[in-house]
């Protein structure tokens, strides 16, 4: 119901000064802030749609500058009948040192590898010598009179859930649709992926092989090797087991011989897993 009243002349005008004033301010404040009503949800009493999150643009730029240092450092190992990824960790003198995964080399018996650098070079390696024990890690050395850069080592200790990590290294298929799979070998650097996810789970306890470190990160097979940077560009991992194997709960058998509760696998069979660079720096200490 409506109620009708009388106003005064003089009472009009000014109402009407303040309603011309209103309608400027308005349209002045609206040529700086646009509003968008969706009317059919307005209408049908639903929830509006939330405002999706803009990009962070100092995270945008930090991945950038990671990506680039991952290009420079993450390289290819080409053996018999595996093929993985490698991170160089050190130089000295004309030989490069490469960190990789144990189970990416050891099926080779003749210890002759290849490492493809950034260049596209080939190069011609061997293992090293160094005792892991029961750590999936090892090393491969070549010989290059070029400058390669060497990956910083960060301290994995360091590291929270929730953090940004990122994974780089070499698939070795590629699968276009869902009837083609193709083998990458023979693609160079065209192969080279980089992803970008977070650290999900730590455990406490290591699991077989060193493995501790679980992430939301995709990671294919033939990136194992491969490093896991944190978020100025250090290498706090390395890769090595990919979502939902097919071996199931046994993949996440601990170093003491017991298993995780169902619920527990559940989640852990939806991550990637990598060893931390923590165990790298214990077993050198250790062999020193």
């Amino acid at each position: 119901m409506y109620v009708l009243t009388t106003v005064k002349p003089s009472l009009k005008i000014l109402l009407g000064g303040f309603s011309i004033l209103a309608i400027a301010v308005t349209l002045w404040f609206g040529s700086f802030v646009r509003i968008t009503v969706n009317t059919s949800t307005a209408s049908s009493g639903k929830r509006p749609p939330q405002v999706s999150k803009q990009p962070d643009l100092t995270e945008l730029k930090n991945q950038r500058l990671v990506e680039e240092i991952a290009k420079q450092v993450t390289v290819r190992v080409l053996s018999e009948p595996e093929a993985g990824s490698g991170v160089i960790i050190e130089r000295q003198g004309e030989t490069y040192s490469v960190l990789t995964c144990d189970h990416v080399v050891a099926g080779n018996k003749s210890n002759r590898y290849n490492i493809l650098t950034i260049d596209g070079v080939t190069h011609p390696a061997t293992r090293k010598s160094i005792k892991f024990g029961d750590v999936d890690l090892a090393v491969v050395q070549f010989q290059s009179k070029k400058a390669y850069k060497i990956a910083d080592l960060g301290n994995s200790n360091l590291l929270s859930t929730g953090k940004v990590v990122y994974a780089s290294g070499f698939p070795n298929y590629n699968s276009p649709n869902d009837t083609v799979l193709e083998d990458t070998r023979n693609w160079g650097n065209k192969a080279y992926r980089f992803t970008n996810g977070e650290i999900s789970m730590i455990l406490e306890g290591s699991l077989k092989q060193g493995y501790r470190l679980g992430y939301t990160n995709e990671v294919e097979l033939g990136m194992s090797g491969g490093p896991v940077f944190n978020q100025t560009g250090q290498v706090v991992g390395i890769n090595g087991r990919l979502k939902y194997p097919i071996q199931g709960i046994d993949v996440f058998t601990f170093a003491d011989g017991t298993r995780p509760s169902v619920e527990m696998f559940q989640k852990m069979e939806s991550l990637s897993w990598a060893i931390p660079i923590a165990a790298f720096r214990q077993a050198i200490a250790g062999s020193e």
